[in-house]
């Protein structure tokens, strides 16, 4: 008797990956995080290109709408770092650098080079001009004197040459670029964009990171705690490593696993204006000394702070610190 040819058909396999989006994305009820491990090995597969690209839109999506957890980004982090191969670097400051700017002009930058001409160890990344209308670190460092590195020797030479380098992630984590590359894809930013916050692929003594949106600022923190690492996440200007001098700011710190918490006050008594444009010239002026401008010196001076809090300075010698380097800079640009 012959076999019917409908009955002889197979059920498909089912992709190794599948039960990563199925646990995300069962249902109110039935979806729930993922496990540290489940984290890691799932990160593991998007890095070693083992899904499919419609397997990775909607993982990254699920994850986006649901919010990523402590756990899933620690897990996350470590199935990079397993995959990073960098040199051992001294570094003090690992300045992750992913929002870009709309309001200010990234007076940060001014900040990390008057920390490097003070000694202080600072490697700097970013994912490149990933949303409209926003200035980004990229584009301004050529013109403010900060070494460009596109792989870990020019990133060891430039610090020994001048303690602050900056490497694009499309260098040194090109899954994870391309992963960030979607957001005009998929219209929303993907939780890459917060997970390369927290990588500090060289290991510095403290990583410091910006959370823009409210209540995730802790979730980063522990997070980092995780992993064993010293960091402070603050809300910062924009998205990015920058007091906003207007502003109170709440400093979620972490070290060596232990959590701690710092309020700043806000630097100005009232709001200062927001210029009507972002001219980059303006950079250069007030670092020669050519332009005086409240907000950011403000700005520039408490975010050196930020950094000198993180290496271990008490908050008011930290404030005395900055505005030391800063009056002492090399104005040559």
């Amino acid at each position: 008797m012959t076999t019917p040819a409908a009955l002889m058909l197979e059920t498909p396999a089912e992709h190794p990956f599948a039960p990563f989006v199925r646990i995300l994305g069962k249902g109110k009820r039935g979806a729930r995080n993922l496990t540290r491990e489940e984290a890691r090995e799932a990160m593991g597969m998007l890095l070693d290109d083992k899904v499919e690209d419609t397997q990775l839109g909607a993982f990254l999506m699920l994850l986006r709408h649901k919010e990523e957890s402590a756990e899933e980004m620690a897990g996350f982090a470590e199935a990079v770092r397993e995959r990073l191969t960098p040199p051992a670097i001294k570094v003090d400051i690992d300045w992750p650098t992913y929002a870009g700017k709309k309001r200010h002009l990234p007076w940060y930058l001014l900040a990390a080079k008057c920390l490097a001409q003070n000694g202080v160890r600072i490697f700097m990344h970013g994912g490149g001009a990933h949303t409209a209308g926003r200035m980004y670190s990229e584009q301004l460092l050529e013109e403010l004197g900060i070494p460009l590195c596109r792989n870990w020797q020019s990133v060891t030479q430039a610090l020994d040459a001048g303690n602050l380098a900056f490497m694009p992630l499309q260098d040194w984590a090109p899954p994870l670029q391309r992963m960030i590359d979607l957001r005009n894809i998929l219209g929303l930013r993907s939780p890459i964009h917060s997970l390369a916050r927290i990588l500090n692929p060289l290991g510095a003594r403290c990583g410091l990171q910006s959370i823009f949106h409210p209540g995730y600022q802790s979730v980063h923190r522990e997070a980092s705690g995780l992993l064993g690492d010293t960091s402070i996440v603050v809300k910062g200007d924009g998205g990015e490593v920058e007091i906003n001098p207007d502003s109170p700011s709440h400093l979620y710190g972490t070290t060596a696993g232990v959590s701690w918490d710092e309020e700043w006050p806000a630097l100005s008594a009232q709001r200062h204006v927001k210029p009507a444009s972002l001219e980059p010239e303006h950079l250069k002026a007030l670092w020669r000394g050519e332009a005086q401008d409240s907000y950011p010196q403000l700005a520039l001076l408490s975010t050196m702070a930020l950094a000198l809090r993180g290496l271990g300075t008490p908050r008011e010698q930290a404030f005395e610190l900055a505005q030391r380097y800063w009056d002492n800079r090399d104005k040559t640009l």
